[in-house]
Order: C-alpha cells, then structure tokens, then sequence
C-alpha cells in the first residue's frame, strides 16, 4: 500500500482527494523532530512538502520515496540532483498559486504607494488627516518594471496596466515579440530600465543567474524615491543594500514577503528599515490558494503511483523516461 507522509498540515480537500484513493494510505507528522524524520520518512512512499529543506541527508531516510512533490512552486531549498540521481520526480504547483501572489504583489504596491502603514497608525494615535511627511501616489500614469513573465509575473503585468500604469518586462526566456504581442514593452537591460521605473516587481527562480541580482549597483541605479516589490525569493536581493537604499532615501518604500533566510526568527536589521511593508512568505496562502496547491500536489502524486505523472508539472521531467 502506497503511503503518504505530509509534515505539515494541507488543505482538507487535499487530504480528502488522497484517502479517497483505493489502496493509499495517509500521515501528517505532528512534529518534525529529528528522531520522528528518522522513524516515520523510511516509510513513505511520497512526500509533500511546504517549506523544508530537502537535502543528501534527508533523501537518506527515504529509501522507499517515489515522488516529491512540492506544496507550491519554489524549489530552491530542494537538492535537485540528488532527487534526479535516483529517479524520484519533483513536482510543482505551476498554477495553483499564481493569482495569490499576484494579487499580493500589488497589494504591496499599493500600500507601500498610499502610505498605508503610516495612516493606519496615526488613525490609532488617533491623528486625523492629510501629513506632509506621508505623500502617497496614484500608480496611474507610473511606470512599472516587471521582471519575469511567468505565470506570476504575467498576472502583474496585466494588473499594473488595469491601474493604468506603462509596463516594462524583463525576461531573457521570453521573445520580445511575444511580450509585445501582450501589450507590454521589452527591456534588454533589468538595470537600465530600472532607471527609469517608479516600481520594480520581481517575479523570477532564484538561480545562478539571478541570485543577488537586486545588489548595491542595481539599486543605486534605480530612480530615486521608486518602489521594490518582491514576492519572488529573498535570494534576489541583498538584504544589507536594501536596508541602506532605504536608509538613505535612495528608495522610496520596499514590500517584502521573502527573505535571504528563512523563516525570520529572530531580528535582522533590514527590519528597522524606514518606509518598509513586511509580510511572513504569505503571498500564497490565501484560503483559495493553499486548496489549489494542496489539491494540485496530491493529484500529482496520485498521478505518479499511477504511472500517469504530467511532465509539465515536473521540475526534473527527464527521470519519466529513465523510469519508464
């Protein structure tokens, strides 16, 4: 009997879709102790991970794993290769979070715009009205760089221009012609066209391409007073040059739901940063959101035990074929 090990809790329809399956039996670990991995995981047929690390050392406590999937898209914190060495799939969510994140991002924009921790706060003093050194800003007739025209990315674009803002898209995967074909205007050069962008929204893998792609020089490079959002990974952006773009003025505002380290435990000093919107890695878990995944991730594994695995929801496609 295939068995499924979750280490943490999903969405009750996922665990629902999975214990409706003949023969497929289920776990959530209550704790995720080192001596609970060592004799719970050497049972599991498949895993579906949140936020962990998946590393040589973890695998090791799963002799018996057919499949990882992932509950969501990020996949950064995951030994690929050592999955690949042994032919277990990786699997995403592709979609399933894709209208969270984006309805995230410009929720950020837009608070990080209006001001909206700082009015909310003197509402709490209370101090009424209009302040001079809280300016907020229309996002129509701005400019906005978007760069990544993936499945978020593409979202946030069409929601910019839905505000009426002009959208610049960076994506070295994509042909011009097809963002053009959208709508939107081309970018050669992330940095160049940051120059001239009153926001920046980052919507790309953390890779070896672009991980620190947001450093010192970028963000001395963008214009002043404009606007980073991120709601990609915190590996995209230097923590200590943002929180000295912030410092200086040289930012406007930032709005942040990832970071270089994760989870944020403890304080760091990007957190005192002046005219900076935080939000825990949430961007994805609406009520909506966190179904779709939980959903998409046990039809993923089901799929696999059935020798029906979509190749389009897998990170490491080439393992289907040596298995085969």
């Amino acid at each position: 009997m295939p068995h499924v090990i979750c280490p943490q809790p999903i969405h009750p329809d996922g665990f629902a879709l999975l214990r409706a399956a003949p023969g497929v039996s289920v776990e959530v670990l209550q704790d995720r102790s080192a001596a609970t991995f060592a004799a719970r995981l050497p049972e599991a047929d498949a895993l579906i991970l949140r936020t962990m690390r998946v590393d040589r050392e973890f695998l090791a406590l799963c002799p018996r794993l057919r499949i990882l999937a992932r509950h969501g898209v990020g996949y950064d914190t995951i030994d690929v290769l050592a999955l690949t060495e042994r032919g277990i799939p990786l699997t995403i969510t592709p979609e399933a979070n894709a209208v969270s994140v984006a309805e995230h991002a410009m929720m950020l924009m837009l608070a990080c715009h209006r001001k909206l921790t700082g009015y909310d706060a003197n509402m709490r003093r209370p101090l009424w009205g209009f302040q001079a050194d809280l300016p907020s800003f229309d996002l129509a007739g701005r400019t906005v760089l978007v760069v990544g025209f993936g499945r978020i990315g593409t979202r946030v674009a069409r929601l910019c221009a839905a505000f009426g803002m002009r959208v610049l898209v960076r994506d070295p995967a994509i042909a011009k012609g097809t963002i053009r074909g959208t709508g939107y205007e081309p970018v050669e050069d992330a940095g160049a066209a940051a120059a001239e962008a009153d926001v920046v929204t980052l919507h790309c893998p953390s890779d070896a391409a672009t991980r620190g792609m947001v450093d010192a020089g970028f963000l001395a490079g963008m214009k002043r007073g404009a606007v980073l959002i991120n709601t990609a990974r915190g590996t995209l952006v230097d923590q200590v040059a943002l929180e000295r773009a912030l410092r200086s003025g040289q930012l406007g505002a930032a709005g942040l739901d990832v970071f270089e380290e994760e989870p944020v435990e403890a304080p760091i000093p990007l957190l005192g940063a002046p005219n900076l919107i935080l939000t825990p890695h949430v961007a994805a878990s609406t009520q909506e959101g966190l179904r779709r995944m939980a959903l998409d991730s046990a039809a993923a594994v089901l799929a696999c035990f059935e020798g029906r695995l979509d190749p389009d929801v897998v990170v490491n496609a080439g393992v289907l074929k040596r298995n085969r």
